[in-house]
């Protein structure tokens, strides 16, 4: 892999990081409340609905998940040799493959909302 494209990859596996160390937290204490019936005002269907409709929302929505698909896919790889598989450019075809394919269809679904 050449050096732009590591850079990139990095890039994206460092962002993605951030991100999930971020946001995850947030999202597991939210449905956290949710799992205990105790959903806050700001959480309701429509406001959660509002909010992936609107165009800041979508951006929003569309950062954290795919950041945090490019992320796994690059932790995966590493899963993967650590665990011995010394196939690394079809390790790393095949996972960053299918984070493209997430954020690819992450933008599709977005966009149909």
């Amino acid at each position: 892999m050449s050096i732009a494209k590591k850079s990139v990859v990095w890039g994206l596996f460092a962002a993605g990081g951030t991100i999930a160390a971020f946001v995850f937290p947030v999202l597991i204490a939210l449905f956290l409340f949710i799992a205990l019936d105790k959903v806050p005002e700001g959480l309701q269907f429509e406001n959660i609905h509002n909010f992936a409709t609107n165009g800041l929302g979508k951006i929003c929505l569309f950062v954290v998940i795919s950041l945090s698909l490019w992320h796994a896919a690059h932790r995966l790889r590493v899963v993967f040799h650590d665990f011995g598989v010394r196939k690394d450019k079809v390790v790393a075809n095949a996972v960053y493959l299918v984070a493209l394919i997430g954020t690819v269809t992450t933008a599709f679904y977005l966009y149909k909302i």
